[in-house]
């Protein structure tokens, strides 16, 4: 059994310790409600420039873009994976990795070549490490994304879909739940889903185009898939605080029962040594 002083030491240390997780646990705390609020506020953008996008499509049926058509043959696809730029944060990364790559063998399985765009520090390092061609990538988003950050990469992505170097383009993020659940998703990006181009009404809007119908739909369709990658984005965040958040605090429940454990055995080395001495000193007194 170990000595007394060494377990008051580890004890000490795991005091420490949970200090430390319960302070990651807070900022976390604090930062997740932030997170949730730009997540909740973003999502209204997206939602209306779908809503004209899409009746801009139904008003120009003699114009089919780029993003709209479905192409027959699909060869190379890219996928944008959204993960974080640290860990700490349970298996949120993990999670979402393993989306990717089990999606990657698949395609190539059936003899699609992958391109891909990692936006995270962890993201990156992981298909780094696989072998995976990467075309582009940021890392050190922060708490807060930028907009301005993010359509690098992004533009990368749709300039080779538009080269015809990429026939689809995909992207797995985590998606915010709830405090206590967030999941994997992979979803179509380009060409864009049918579904997602379906105006929410049939009645037909006359609309005044400056300069004109192609040009505002261009521009739209590059703002609208923008838009999605922000918002991937900002889910993203919203579900790594929440994760953070809930593996802090598991620590921190964790390491108190691991103090609790360790003060038990403290005490039984401690009295055992009390019982020792008074066994030496009744047998000494019983001697004499």
């Amino acid at each position: 059994m170990a000595g007394g002083k060494e377990i008051r030491t580890k004890i000490k240390s795991v005091q420490n310790t949970r200090k430390i997780t319960r302070a990651m646990e807070m900022v976390a705390a604090s930062k997740m409600r932030k997170a949730q609020t730009r997540m909740k506020a973003a999502r209204p953008y997206g939602e209306k420039i779908r809503n004209v996008t899409a009746h801009l499509a139904q008003a120009l049926q003699d114009y089919a873009h780029p993003f709209l058509v479905k192409r027959a043959v699909v060869k190379r696809v890219g996928i944008i994976v959204v993960t974080s730029d640290k860990g700490l944060c349970g298996g949120l990364n993990t999670n979402v990795l393993r989306t990717a790559v089990n999606q990657m063998k698949a395609w190539q399985t059936a003899g699609v070549e992958t391109r891909v765009s990692a936006i995270g520090n962890k993201g990156f390092g992981f298909m780094q490490r696989t072998g995976a061609r990467v075309l582009s990538h940021v890392v050190q988003i922060g708490d807060t994304p930028h907009l301005d950050r993010l359509i690098g990469p992004v533009k990368v992505m749709m300039d080779a879909y538009l080269a015809g170097e990429i026939d689809e383009l995909h992207i797995v993020y985590t998606r915010f739940i709830n405090t206590m659940r967030q999941e994997p998703v992979l979803e179509q990006l380009l060409p864009v889903p049918a579904d997602r181009m379906k105006p929410i009404s049939d009645h037909p809007f006359e609309y005044i185009y400056e300069p004109g119908p192609q040009e505002v739909i261009d521009d739209l369709l590059v703002r609208y898939i923008e838009a999605l990658v922000y918002q991937a984005v900002s889910e993203n965040i919203a579900s790594e605080q929440s994760a953070r958040m809930v593996a802090m605090k598991a620590a921190s429940d964790n390491a108190g029962n691991v103090i609790d454990e360790l003060k038990l055995i403290y005490n039984k080395s401690r009295q055992a040594a009390i019982t020792k001495e008074l066994s030496e000193i009744v047998a000494g007194a019983a001697a004499v």
